[in-house]
């Protein structure tokens, strides 16, 4: 929301009547006496916007045949409409004033069939131009080609600006990401054409024509296996790709693919073409408009360049939606309090530049406005011009996409509220903008942003206005009150949305947005002025870029604290059903509220505050008798990261997390890692221990780091992935945390836990592979580093952990070899998430109590494997996994017993082991319980890593 959006809920001042007495006519700024609003074009509007939706999805028969009875049920009832008012009326006597009539039955009739007539008419246009944008789409030869996956080369405009997507971890590696460009594909190779070549080496004469649009993915390379200048070179080659402007003409050779069928907002492109990450060809430079746009915006993020990391990467994004620098940690960070709006181009960028311009509300139309138009000396038809001059400059440099094109026109619709304050003629404003806007791009009907957009502006013009009135009459200050109101009015409205694009609903949201409000306009405003004048001088665009740092860090940091709260989110389901179940929630909320007066019992009001305080904040001791997460006295939680460990030892284990704990390992989601020890309450980590550096296991470092104090990284002497060790470096730098490496026999000790590093031995460390049980198994990098795991022996309050990593059966058996006197342990974190590969004798050896597997639901990978999961039943082992029951947690019993409590799944709330004798183990090299039947648990080293 914009800092000016509540402005329009702003009533002014009745003027002075023209008589003692005199009551002012209806609308005449009088709240209370507008007028009804005029909804003639919301229903134009509504079936233009389901009529083009559905047209979109539809084939080319059905869409026509629907457009046709469409418009002739239009026609047909505008002509019954209209029928009877040829009738003459009677013309008044001379003198005689002609006295307003009440509607008759017979004109209520004829209205409403007008009405049903012209929505069902805008439908059959809507539709019309729906079906003709999803005609280029399907027509031509690119859609077939993308079905059989044909490679081919084309020639490409690009239509907007590149993005970088987030690594994906898949396994053991994480990829380097691809680079997203919108594009249409211009012309392609003609079949059974000639091959004459023109200069450039292409062939001329053989191209077709066409117009279709298309989404370009750029593979990229991350450099991991290459040396240091071919690492350099992948980098370059990624920053040629994402300085490419809208506009530019490519050639590329690329592998052709359908969309998917759930694309959000629908199949809007033709084919998905998938390129490498070579240098682009570059066949047509980008147009001047797009050259200046570029200039303005590369300028911006120049005169950032000394900036704090939060500002360097937010400001860009909150001044033109360039959020290529922003970190990702902040980006969750906005995602978790839906502050994401602040860093797309919206309607509130232009509507704080326009009120700068014609002043406070109620006065744009007066001799008496402020702002800076009458300073400069503009008349009232000038400062109209300027206006517009600005909005179209602010479409230029924010590109002019549609997303950027509705922000526009929703940003004029505000300024409309602000400068006229006539409430009563902005949802024809609102409906208007909706059906120029669907009949321009009726892919926006289809569009989540669009939706969020409309609904966001409906909410502020119509909700925000009454309960900004309400607040203010309970004595709330002007400016705090229409704030709230704004606030409060667009997240109801928009979070039905919101949950099914991010599949929750984030209980911070209100406050966030609130006090992100008034930093908002300094930033905006800031920002726009450096990059006006980062072109004509550097110095003073880097001065108004460090004023502007103060309030966007004042965002960022508002953004991190609502985010790392523990409460500061709950899931919900993402889906149409699960948004219609939220608004049935909210509005039963609210009638509960009108029905109670709630604003008008303050204490009840702070009653419903300390509840949201309780549920945002979640302290231990109030929430655990209700949730019963995290048990008390837990020693060890394997968190449930997807498909990867991170481990954390309780250092005092009657404090809990309070306490600290010691950390094993990452996992692969930084949120989801973080997400665990938030629930846990762990804010110091003394020691974390990576085991090694598959990404499963490093690459939610950053989570991990985030906002903790963290006394030292020990991880594995082998560097492998490299891509993935630098990570680890860099991260470990960036927070200013020391790495150090790992030594067999080496013993530590914090608070209760004491542990031993028992593996890899030093020649695992180096990497050679000797291919014996103490090198890299069979040599090949994944088995190498997962054989390379540093492995550990915990004990903590009489309880014996061993947590192997990701070893194979090759290192487990030299492990056993070097620890001949290996205790038996009651708790086994098994080895490489469940997999199959095993030593039948390690696990005769533990003979654990409890294995605890961490795994990802549906894995491709298969882990754990089912012949695992029987060797550790039938060795008397109770198997708890995160795939099925979510976090585990151990704890102890007072027999000395462990017992594991589940945060979900079939496990229960918790589940013991029982306390029988058990038989000792059998000396090394003797025939184990295990070991004495065949076992399904294979010895090979696997071929998967990861």
């Amino acid at each position: 929301m914009s800092p000016v959006a509540g402005e329009a809920a702003r009533t002014r001042p009745a003027p002075p009547s023209a008589s003692p007495g005199a009551r002012p006519a209806l609308g005449d700024a009088q709240p209370r006496q507008e007028a009804p609003p005029d909804l003639r074009l919301i229903p134009p509007a509504l079936a233009a916007w389901a009529a083009a939706a559905v047209a979109l999805r539809v084939s080319g028969p059905v869409a026509a045949i629907g457009i046709a009875v469409c418009g002739l049920a239009g026609l047909a009832l505008f002509a019954a409409g209209t029928g009877g008012r040829h009738r003459r009326r009677s013309r008044p006597a001379a003198g005689e004033s002609r006295a307003p009539r009440a509607p008759t039955g017979a004109g209520v009739h004829r209205a409403g069939l007008i009405g049903v007539a012209v929505a069902l008419l805008c439908a059959a246009a809507a539709g019309t131009s729906a079906a003709l944008h999803a005609a280029d789409v399907r027509r031509g030869p690119l859609p077939d080609l993308a079905k059989s996956y044909a490679h081919t080369q084309v020639e490409i405009t690009v239509t907007g600006d590149p993005r970088a997507t987030r690594s994906q971890v898949r396994g053991a590696r994480a990829s380097a990401g691809v680079i997203v460009i919108p594009a249409e594909v211009v012309r392609l190779p003609a079949p059974g054409a000639g091959s004459a070549r023109g200069a450039d080496g292409a062939e001329e004469g053989t191209w077709a024509r066409l117009r279709t649009p298309v989404l370009l993915m750029v593979v990229l390379d991350n450099g991991e296996s290459g040396t240091g200048d071919e690492s350099r070179a992948a980098v370059r080659k990624r920053a040629e790709w994402l300085r490419l402007l809208p506009s530019t003409g490519l050639r590329v050779n690329a592998r052709l693919a359908p969309p998917a069928d759930d694309r959000p907002g629908g199949r809007d492109i033709a084919a998905v073409l998938r390129v490498s990450a070579r240098a682009p060809h570059v066949v047509r430079r980008p147009t001047t408009t797009q050259r200046v746009a570029g200039e303005l915006r590369a300028g911006l993020r120049a005169a950032c360049e000394g900036l704090g990391a939060d500002a360097r990467g937010l400001l860009p994004g909150l001044v033109v939606g360039d959020t290529s620098r922003l970190r990702p940690e902040l980006e969750d960070a906005f995602r978790a309090t839906d502050m994401t709006h602040l860093t797309a181009v919206s309607g509130a960028n232009l509507s704080i530049l326009l009120v700068l311009l014609i002043g406070p509300p109620g006065l744009a139309h007066r001799a008496e406005r402020g702002g800076l138009a009458p300073r400069l000396g503009l008349s009232l038809r000038g400062t109209a011009v300027v206006g517009a001059l600005l909005t179209l400059a602010f479409v230029v440099v924010c590109r002019p996409e549609p997303s950027v094109l509705r922000a526009a026109a929703c940003g004029l619709i505000t300024i409309a509220a602000i400068g006229t304050g006539r409430r009563r003629s902005l949802l024809p404003a609102l409906a208007a903008a909706v059906l120029l806007l669907v009949f321009y791009d009726p892919w926006l009907a289809r569009d989540f942003g669009f939706l969020l957009s409309v609904l966001a502006t409906a909410s502020l013009l119509l909700v925000a206005p009454r309960w900004c009135e309400a607040l203010r009459r309970r004595g709330w200050p002007p400016r705090i009150a229409e704030a709230l109101a704004a606030a409060a009015a667009a997240q109801a409205a928009c979070a039905p949305v919101v949950a099914v694009l991010a599949a929750h609903v984030s209980l911070v949201a209100v406050p966030c947005n609130l006090l992100a409000e008034f930093a908002v306009a300094p930033a905006t405003v800031l920002g726009f002025t450096a990059l006006a004048a980062a072109p004509l001088a550097m110095p003073a665009a880097k001065g108004l870029a460090w004023l502007a740092s103060w309030p966007v860090e004042a965002i960022a940091g508002i953004a991190r604290t609502g985010a790392e709260l523990p409460g500061a989110e709950i899931g919900w389901p993402g889906s149409w059903a699960g948004a219609l179940g939220l608004a049935a929630v909210l509005g039963g909320l609210l009638m509960v509220a009108a029905r109670l007066r709630l604003p008008h019992r303050p204490w009840l009001c702070a009653g419903c505050a300390l509840v949201l305080l309780v549920a945002v904040t979640r302290p231990a001791p109030l929430v655990r008798p209700f949730t019963g997460w995290p048990p008390t006295g837990w020693r060890m939680v394997a968190c449930d990261v997807g498909q990867g460990d991170a481990l954390a030892l309780a250092v005092d284990g009657e404090r809990g997390g309070s306490g600290g704990a010691v950390v094993v390992d990452a996992g692969p989601d930084p949120e989801a890692v973080d997400r665990c020890l938030r629930d846990l309450g762990v804010t110091s980590v003394p020691l974390v221990v990576l085991t090694h550096f598959h990404a499963d296991h490093v690459a939610g470092l950053p989570g991990l780091l985030r906002g903790r104090s963290v006394g030292a990284i020990q991880t594995t002497g082998r560097a492998e992935p490299a891509g993935q060790a630098g990570f680890v470096r860099r991260a470990a730098r960036q927070a200013g945390v020391p790495v150090v490496p790992s030594a067999v026999g080496e013993r530590r000790r914090a608070g209760d836990l004491s542990w031993e590093v028992l593996w890899p031995p030093a020649d695992a460390g180096t990497g050679a592979d000797t291919g014996g049980p103490f090198g890299g198994g069979t040599g090949g990098e994944g088995e190498g580093a997962n054989d390379a795991s540093v492995t550990l022996l915990v004990r903590t309050r009489g309880l014996t952990l061993f947590l192997p990593g990701d070893l194979e059966p090759a290192a487990q058996q030299g492990l056993l070899a070097l620890h001949p006197d290996l205790p038996r342990a009651d708790v086994l974190k098994v080895a490489h998430h469940g997999s199959r590969f095993q030593d039948p004798a390690l696990l005769g050896r533990l003979r654990p109590r409890v294995a605890l597997v961490s795994a990802g639901r549906d894995n491709p990978y298969g882990h754990p494997a089912p012949e695992t999961l029987r060797s550790l039943s039938e060795a008397g082992a109770l198997v708890a996994r995160t795939d099925q029951h979510g976090a585990l947690a151990l704890t102890r019993r007072p027999d000395g017993t462990p017992a594991v409590a589940a945060q979900r799944g079939t496990l229960g709330r918790t589940a013991s082991v029982e306390s029988e004798p058990r038989a000792r183990p059998p000396p090394h090299g003797a025939p184990s319980p295990v070991a004495r039947r065949p076992s399904p648990v294979a010895r090979r080293p696997s071929p998967v890593a990861g």
